[in-house]
């Protein structure tokens, strides 16, 4: 068996050839995609903080009885944010909202369409779910090392870091959605002379909404499951306290960060889960 791990197959070398190659050769790129992303996370930020904490819980306040049209759902989320306030963790919570916002508007823009590739292509969905797969089982700290030596410290190498692993969520829910579609359907828009244009925005995606809701509610849960190892390379928000606790085994702290990313989870959850039930099939 020894012959076997003397002839070892270099990968682990490969993959840092690659990463140094890029780094000399394709800088430009990744300041250009970090210059971007930044500027993304910033205007978040500018939103989320510029106004006073108690006019944030107001609209916010304002947006749930909208939704929801009744007091139970507004009355927790005046609760949630408040608590957030009273703990003194405002800034963390709206820099980590910042955070999980772009990783979700990413994987959306990016996951929604491949995943109507995957429904469309037999073939091009095989070779994906591999892909997936090693996305979402691969250990975080893997792809976090080169997402920090191309994209430096700071929120960047975070938000690349959730977005490849939540971004299989919307992936593999859209290509649900569109390949669940019944057939009947598809045959009376094709009857009715449908393009596969009409058939895809008149039939298949709305009757994929449910679905591709439920692949956003995941990419937010998995993008706020990411917050601890995103502070890890210098983003902002609540895993910097977070990290701090268990530094110094303060579980007094450790316990009120984590109930302020529930109640946040919880409030964003209750946001999203409105419009699917609209969007019942």
């Amino acid at each position: 068996m020894n012959w076997i791990a003397e002839h070892k197959i270099q990968i682990g070398r490969w993959v840092s050839q690659l990463v140094d190659w890029l780094t000399d050769n394709a800088a430009g790129v990744f300041d250009t995609i970090a210059w971007v992303l930044s500027q993304l996370i910033d205007s978040l930020l500018w939103v989320l903080l510029t106004p006073p904490p108690l006019v944030v819980v107001l609209i916010t306040v304002a947006l749930a009885w909208l939704v929801r049209r009744n007091w139970s759902f507004p009355v927790f989320v005046a609760i949630a944010l408040l608590f957030v306030i009273n703990q003194g963790y405002w800034k963390e919570t709206m820099e980590t909202l910042s955070l999980v916002i772009s990783a979700s508007v990413i994987c959306m823009v990016a996951g929604v369409p491949i995943g109507i590739l995957a429904a469309r292509s037999d073939t091009f969905y095989a070779i994906l779910r591999p892909i997936l797969d090693l996305m979402q089982t691969i250990p975080t700290f893997v792809y976090l090392i080169p997402a920090l030596i191309l994209f430096g410290l700071g929120m960047v190498p975070g938000l690349i870091a959730t977005v490849i692993f939540a971004i299989p969520a919307p992936i593999r829910l859209t290509r649900l959605g569109i390949a669940s579609t019944p057939k009947p359907l598809i045959e009376a828009g094709q009857a009715f002379g449908a393009t596969r244009w009409q058939l895809l925005w008149k039939i298949e995606m709305p009757y994929a909404t449910p679905s591709i809701m439920a692949g956003l509610t995941q990419t937010i849960m998995l993008s706020l499951s990411m917050v601890v190892i995103a502070a890890l390379v210098g983003a902002d928000g609540l895993g910097v306290p977070t990290l701090r606790a268990l530094n110094q085994v303060n579980i007094a702290k450790g316990f009120e960060v984590g109930l302020a990313i529930v109640m946040i989870a919880i409030m964003l959850d209750r946001f999203l889960k409105i419009d699917d039930e609209k969007a019942g099939r």
